[in-house]
């Protein structure tokens, strides 16, 4: 048994004071109170934390996470760069350094944020005559590749648009080296991938770095492959974060089959909710909009899936257990996925069957008459506040006055909506305090756009943006009985602060660090 005193302790139950000291045993909280109450309760022969009046906090919860490519994100390029011009000396630099005929990796370009605009196929070729070169726009719903990536995948000018998707060409028609959406995967299916095994290796890997950030559990929305590796380091005792994982769509028979339903698995790895695709994302210009974009009268964007399409494969979803996770941006995306799931609830209902959570990943943008349909139908908005604060000169430019229903989380919680907060890494960095920093103050970590921030009446108390983190996130996982706050019956999964939180400049939060974080019990990781 081990006691934690002389602490801070928020539990995050509501409208409870902080407590001293915590009792923890068999990886969940059993007791809290004071020092003498857990002394006077379990005796002196126990393990005795003194945590020096440090605060501490429930273990954060990134609700959405693209864990596979996260954890290989910390080994390509890092093409996230002010220029397009840096962005290719960095490229350039990794080329030298591998071998002929190897691929080059790379992520994190944003077009929107590089005066030069989208980059060329000419450019690639230069620096990298001899490798194949594929980069990940930030969004990932965008990619640039050189000539002889195309070549590798037989993209060449006649080769038609794939469904959902598209290669961009010149005037000429020959393309320029960018694909967006469902094209990208012409190329990505044919990059030799990391086995396996060797993914499990980097995945717990990239476990020590979410530790380090505060994150004690994650939902992963990547394919079946992770999956498997995750699988690998449950069985080896090996992972030590709470993972809730996705099923893609085209998985769904399969997993139906098998007899799998959301909430199986064990006590860090369960099944999450069926991820579909409603559209892509504004960036690109792939959102699926109800009006054009503001600067591109002819675009409303990409819609992939209809409502009457996803209501066909909620039902079977639906039927054999499993929730619903949907991505929209667009105003039309969610539009089509909210008329979807009022039909999937009353589809429910006449079957007799358990109302499921539900949720849409994103919700960037929604028409005033939607706001208050998620609260109604008890949808859950899947949200990642960094992206307000990243998107906010796009969303101005792109979307005019719509941008006052983007990111509305104030709007939402206001009308009765569950919200769990998540980072799309590595759309955005998994930093968790950024993304509470851009839920309470609506700017980015310059102070820009202005002191108020962004449609500052959005931002959220503090309180509010680590229920999104916290009790949120538990909830969008079926697992508010257990995970999100500290006290009895629930996981110890918590983090130990150097300041409270609660007591400093809402526009410090970005600078905050854990000391150490601990998950079932034990210390995970501890700053040295």
């Amino acid at each position: 048994m081990k006691l934690l005193v002389n602490g801070n302790i928020h539990t995050n139950q509501p409208g409870a004071r902080p407590v001293s000291a915590l009792a923890i045993d068999h990886g969940l909280i059993i007791a809290t109170g004071s020092y003498q109450d857990m002394l006077s309760r379990f005796g002196k022969n126990v393990e005795i934390t003194d945590l020096g009046g440090k605060t501490v906090w429930p273990g954060l919860i990134d609700s959405h996470i693209h864990l596979e490519h996260y954890a290989l994100s910390l080994a390509v390029v890092d093409c996230e760069t002010s220029t397009r011009a840096e962005c290719l000396r960095r490229v350039a630099e990794r080329v030298q350094q591998t071998a002929p005929g190897a691929w080059v990796r790379g992520h994190g370009w944003n077009q929107n944020v590089w005066p030069e605009g989208f980059g060329s196929i000419k450019e690639l070729d230069e620096i990298a005559p001899n490798h194949p070169v594929y980069l990940t726009a930030k969004s990932l719903h965008a990619g640039w590749a050189n000539s002889a990536a195309l070549r590798l995948a037989g993209i060449q000018a006649e080769t038609p648009d794939p469904e959902g998707g598209k290669f961009v060409r010149d005037e000429m028609g020959k393309p320029t080296g960018i694909l967006l959406e469902s094209a990208m995967q012409v190329i990505e299916d044919i990059i030799p991938s990391v086995d396996v095994n060797q993914l499990s290796t980097n995945i717990q890997a990239a476990q020590k770095t979410l530790w380090s950030l505060g994150i004690t559990g994650v939902h992963d929305f990547d394919r079946a492959r992770c999956f498997s590796a995750l699988q690998i380091l449950d069985q080896s005792g090996r992972l030590k974060l709470r993972v809730v994982k996705s099923i893609p769509s085209d998985l769904l028979d399969q997993a139906t089959e098998l007899g799998l339903r959301s909430g199986f698995g064990s006590a860090f790895l369960r099944i999450g909710s069926v991820k579909l695709f409603a559209d892509g994302a504004l960036g690109p210009h792939t959102a699926a909009m109800l009006q054009p974009y503001e600067e591109d009268p002819g675009n409303t964007g990409i819609l992939f899936i209809d409502s009457e399409e996803i209501y066909e494969v909620g039902q079977k979803a639906a039927s054999g257990g499993f929730s619903m996770a949907i991505h929209a941006i667009g105003d039309r995306a969610n539009h089509e996925v909210l008329n979807a799931y009022e039909q999937l609830r009353t589809f429910e209902t006449q079957n007799r069957l358990s109302p499921l959570r539900h949720r849409i990943e994103h919700v960037q943008c929604l028409h005033p008459q939607d706001y208050e349909r998620l609260s109604h139908l008890n949808v859950i908005a899947s949200v990642q506040p960094i992206h307000a604060t990243s998107d906010m000169l796009i969303a101005d430019a792109f979307w005019g006055q719509r941008a006052a229903g983007a990111y509305a989380y104030q709007t939402l919680l206001q009308a009765g909506t569950h919200l769990t907060f998540g980072s799309d890494a590595p759309v955005e960095s998994p930093n968790p305090w950024w993304g509470l920093h851009a839920a309470v103050t609506r700017r980015r970590m310059d102070g820009s756009p202005n002191p108020e921030g962004w449609y500052p009446e959005q931002r959220l108390s503090l309180q509010d943006a680590l229920n999104g983190f916290t009790t949120g996130s538990a909830y969008a996982a079926g697992l508010e009985y257990v995970q999100g706050q500290l006290i009895p019956g629930f996981y110890a999964d918590l983090i130990v602060l150097e300041q409270d939180p609660f007591t400093i400049p809402a526009q410090d939060l970005h600078q905050m660090k854990p000391l150490a974080t601990m998950v079932a019990g034990d210390w995970a990781w501890q700053r040295e």
